[in-house]
């Protein structure tokens, strides 16, 4: 269901450097949405502007209304929107996209970069709330270049998730990328015959690496894509990403309605 709502800010708070929590009240959205959906705001003071600025949710309540978002403060629009306090509203509109499937068969590993994790939260949440038999209590893997990149690994733990972490710069858990413990992982998950399925978000080269691995093993993975979704209805085609259908021709499919998330198998990687 697809709803605008003038939504209250609940809280806005800091994330990380650089980065920063927004809590919105909005329960028609909040109620709707499903993990690796996302929503689309118009910031206030940049009303010339007519288009909104796409966000990953990383959780949704229903009971409460509230939906949250995770960002990083990179130029015009989320300077604007760091700006915003609790109290003021702001417009929002969702669900949009497609977002993750919620069962699995095996281990759920979820690997994320940077505010990539924001959308494996929320579905870190729900895989915990409505655990289901064959599907085991997700691992998060998250990289970075230092220690403060490595985003919300305590509410992550809050959920009774177990986190491994990698950063470049070995601030923090392996030196190195997030591949390593993630590979480690995988090599006793094959010695052992276990199942196993991947969901990641982040940058691009992070979301092949995963993919790669998925098929290698001959497993499902989930990747969400991060493309610049300009109007997030599919009306733009400025998030554009090649996906091979059934019968082996390429699609060009719209991030914004037929993703962002896709089956690894399905995704054509430029290059």
């Amino acid at each position: 269901m697809l709803a605008d709502e003038a939504a209250k800010v609940v809280r806005h708070s800091a994330a990380g450097p650089g980065y920063r929590f927004l809590v919105l009240c909005a329960p028609r959205i909040a109620a709707a949405l499903v993990p690796g959906q996302f929503v689309h705001v118009k910031v206030p003071g940049l009303e010339a502007s007519a288009l909104r600025r796409p966000f990953s949710v990383f959780d949704a309540d229903a009971e409460s209304g509230e939906v949250t978002v995770m960002y990083k403060i990179v130029g015009r629009g989320t300077e604007a929107l760091a700006r915003v306090a609790e109290g003021d509203e702001v417009r929002v509109m969702g669900a949009l996209g497609r977002g993750f499937p919620l069962t699995c068969k095996g281990a759920p590993l979820l690997v994320g970069g940077g505010y990539g994790v924001a959308p494996l939260h929320f579905l870190a949440k729900r895989m915990v709330r409505d655990a289901r038999e064959g599907c085991g209590r997700p691992v998060l893997f998250v990289g970075g270049r230092t220690k403060d990149d490595l985003l919300a690994v305590d509410r992550f733990e809050a959920l009774g998730v177990e986190v491994r972490t990698a950063t470049n710069d070995g601030s923090a858990g392996v030196k190195g990328f997030v591949t390593a413990p993630l590979d480690e992982t995988l090599a006793g998950l094959r010695q052992s015959g276990e199942r196993f399925e991947l969901f990641t978000c982040g940058p691009d080269g992070l979301l092949k690496a995963v993919a790669d691995r998925a098929l290698a093993a001959g497993m499902p993975g989930w990747i969400s894509m991060d493309r610049h979704m300009v109007c997030g209805v599919g009306a733009c085609f400025a998030c554009i990403q090649k996906i091979r259908m059934p019968n082996g021709d390429v699609f060009n499919a719209r991030c914004c309605v037929n993703g962002p998330v896709f089956a690894a198998a399905d995704i054509v990687w430029d290059g």
